[in-house]
């Protein structure tokens, strides 16, 4: 496991260079205080006034201006670029969950990648905040507090096996697969729960329950995917 560059008991915000707003930035943060920001995300957190922790990337987003008003033992260039600067983020951090904003929204190649680095790294809960809705791998299981009628959707990265209560179409007997049978534009029923066979599938939930579900993913006793062999 790679030396953390930052370390924090409580959730970090980690902010990307992608779409993202101060509204949204400023929801992470009431959940998550610490800033960190990745490359171009460094300029939506000083937008905001939001100290930053660490900048992690390769900084071939971020600019001049940005970087003057970053302390030099604060900036953490990663000039690889076999992966993308979430994927640096993540494998430098260590804390409880994380919140991304910016990584939502904007280029579908960007948000493609950050789904991909999800799934890189399912045992780091991070769950995407957007305008609308979050993201996240589904873990082993979860309970949310969703009300009848809230979308949810189940993406599957790979084939994968899971179960459901409080959704109107049950996923349980089922093989989800991103070539077949997909889970999205389910309906809750009033409380769901899920569970999942393998750290391979998105959730996708109304912005409003990121809350219940940072708290769930921090449980003493909440189910996560083991750390990846070779990690």
């Amino acid at each position: 496991m790679k030396k953390p560059i930052v370390s924090s008991f409580s959730p970090i915000t980690l902010v990307g260079g992608g779409q993202g707003s101060i509204k949204e930035l400023s929801a992470a943060l009431k959940l998550a205080p610490l800033c960190v920001a990745v490359d171009g995300g460094a300029a939506l957190a000083q937008a905001s006034g939001t100290p930053i922790a660490a900048l992690i990337g390769d900084f071939d987003s971020v600019t001049a201006a940005s970087l003057l008003q970053i302390p030099p033992d604060r900036q953490f260039r990663i000039s690889e670029q076999e992966t993308t600067d979430f994927d640096k983020a993540l494998a430098h951090i260590e804390a409880p969950a994380v919140v991304g904003v910016g990584f939502l929204g904007g280029r579908v190649d960007h948000q493609l990648a950050a789904f991909s680095t999800l799934a890189r790294f399912a045992d780091r809960p991070c769950v995407l905040l957007g305008d609308a809705h979050i993201v996240l791998l589904a873990p082993p299981r979860i309970t949310v507090p969703t009300r009848a009628g809230d979308v949810v959707s189940i993406y599957p990265l790979a084939p994968v096996d899971g179960e459901s209560t409080g959704l109107e179409w049950p996923i349980n007997g089922l093989t989800l697969d991103p070539l077949g049978r997909v889970g999205t534009s389910n309906r809750a029923t009033g409380p769901m729960t899920l569970s999942m066979t393998r750290p391979t599938a998105l959730l996708i939930l109304p912005a409003r329950v990121i809350e219940p579900v940072l708290q769930a993913l921090q449980q003493p006793d909440a189910a996560r995917w083991p750390v990846p062999a070779g990690r």
